[in-house]
């Protein structure tokens, strides 16, 4: 069968988007970038906020048109989405044919569920973890729901069959799934369930063998990274960790996405100083500073406790590169809340800032919250930060400016042919700003590939560079 997948959402959300094409391809199917030829269609949802729902929503029932007009037979929805509203998607769009919560990735081979014979085409049924068939009026059995005993409890491991859908010279992986934090604005516990770690021998394991694939940077991800091990009793996991990944040969940057306040211990701190191929970059989701929305937002701290760990994750770390995101509008902010978060911004002087707008998600504890900021005061409080974080950022670069950098190449630019993207060691992936490389002659570079570079200038948040004369254009 030729199977096409949609992967919707986060990082980890495309981690289990490629273990699932690496089962399909295990069993003999074909891959298609072109959903019109496709035999059977994947879509892996994110249900996170409402945009990520109807982005989610939007791509089901596009790729629905594909059965009445192309080649599609079968149509199979996976992910955050299917976890949370399983009968509901069944009920509304008739056309999935198989759907797959978080917990159910395995299944995907029996989900896709199609096999061709002299008869035509015959559909597999769809069988539970323990064996049982599905009927056609139940696809599965409901995850979704807390305190039930049967939240999601799937974890890859190295003998997981992947296929990589980032670019060959980078990949993530996934060293724990779920999440035992109760944030108020969060479902993520209850559609992945409670947190739990890889084995070292795992991870390093898969790292090893992506390494031996031509990947140059790896990128470690969970949903909190620093409470690694903490589940199994291993405080000291996540150092000795980074320092046997900083071992294998062929890796040139090791990154670690998704940071929490309270588990981002001196040993790590220590581990990422000491190593050379742990990049100096501390992915840190503080999401306010005020206080009082702290403590509805049921996070972690204050913002003197932020202060202070900042300030010694900077002293352990020199150089470092800080990132973090807000969310703005959660329920009861007011205008002083909200001139603590600005004040917190201009005072810290974060590398990257991301700031999302609160969304009012069912099944959170913060729902039971009047969500009484208005839309237009939450938009006009994100463009805030936004702006204010942007001449943070223009004034580092200006002081940036005939500085000598390494950069790592990523590929083309869409703007121009003789420019090409590349990323410093404090910029990751997808999420952060980028570098713009000119006065140079392509063909000579290659994505993958790390060159010095000499820092022109800047457009807002992206620094334009040049390599210096050896790979410089004749």
């Amino acid at each position: 069968m030729k199977i096409g997948m949609i992967s919707l959402g986060c990082p980890k959300n495309l981690v289990d988007s490629e273990v699932m094409l690496g089962l399909a391809q295990e069993q003999g199917h074909q891959l298609t970038r072109d959903a019109a030829d496709a035999d059977v269609l994947i879509v892996n949802t994110c249900a996170f906020i409402d945009k990520a729902k109807q982005e989610s929503i939007d791509t089901i029932l596009e790729m629905a048109e594909h059965k009445k007009t192309g080649a599609c037979k079968r149509l199979v929805v996976t992910g955050c989405l299917a976890e949370r509203y399983r009968d509901e998607l069944r009920e509304q769009i008739p056309e999935i044919d198989a759907i797959l919560g978080t917990g159910e990735v395995p299944q995907i081979v029996e989900a896709i569920g199609i096999r061709h014979s002299g008869l035509g085409i015959q559909t597999v049924p769809l069988l539970r973890p323990n064996g049982e068939r599905v009927g056609s009026g139940d696809r599965g059995p409901r995850t979704d729901r807390p305190g039930t005993g049967d939240l999601p409890t799937y974890l890859y491991d190295a003998s997981t069959p992947r296929l990589l859908a980032t670019p060959r010279h980078y990949a993530y992986v996934k060293i724990a799934e779920g999440c035992d934090y109760k944030c108020a604005f969060c479902i993520i516990p209850t559609l992945r369930g409670k947190y739990r770690s890889r084995s070292h021998e795992s991870i390093v394991t898969e790292a090893e063998r992506l390494a031996a694939q031509g990947v140059k940077e790896l990128l470690l991800i969970s949903q909190d990274t620093t409470f690694y091990g903490i589940d199994r009793g291993d405080r000291g996991a996540l150092a000795r960790l980074l320092r046997a990944l900083n071992r294998i040969d062929g890796l040139e940057w090791i990154r670690m996405l998704y940071l929490y306040p309270t588990t981002i211990t001196d040993d790590v701190l220590g581990a990422m100083a000491e190593s050379s191929k742990v990049c100096k970059y501390v992915d840190l989701p503080l999401q306010h500073a005020s206080d009082p929305v702290l403590k509805r937002m049921k996070r972690p701290g204050t913002r003197a406790g932020y202060e202070r760990l900042l300030d010694r994750i900077r002293q352990r770390v020199p150089g470092v590169t800080l990132r973090t995101t807000f969310i703005v509008g959660f329920p009861g902010e007011t205008d002083a809340d909200f001139a603590e978060l600005e004040s917190f911004v201009e005072s810290v002087g974060f590398d990257h800032v991301g700031v999302f707008t609160y969304s009012h998600e069912e099944g959170t504890s913060a729902y039971g919250l009047p969500d009484d900021v208005p839309p237009a005061v939450k938009k006009r409080r994100q463009s805030g930060v936004m702006r204010l974080q942007r001449r943070i950022v223009e004034r580092a670069h200006r002081s940036r400016i005939g500085s000598q950098v390494r950069i790592l190449i990523d590929g083309p630019s869409a703007e121009h042919d003789l420019v090409l993207r590349g990323r410093l060691e404090g910029q990751a992936p997808e999420i952060d700003p980028q570098v713009y490389l000119t006065d140079c002659d392509p063909s000579e570079l290659t994505p993958g590939q790390f060159i010095q570079a000499e820092v022109v200038g800047n457009r807002a948040y992206d620094l334009v560079v040049r390599p210096l004369s050896e790979v410089r254009s004749a």
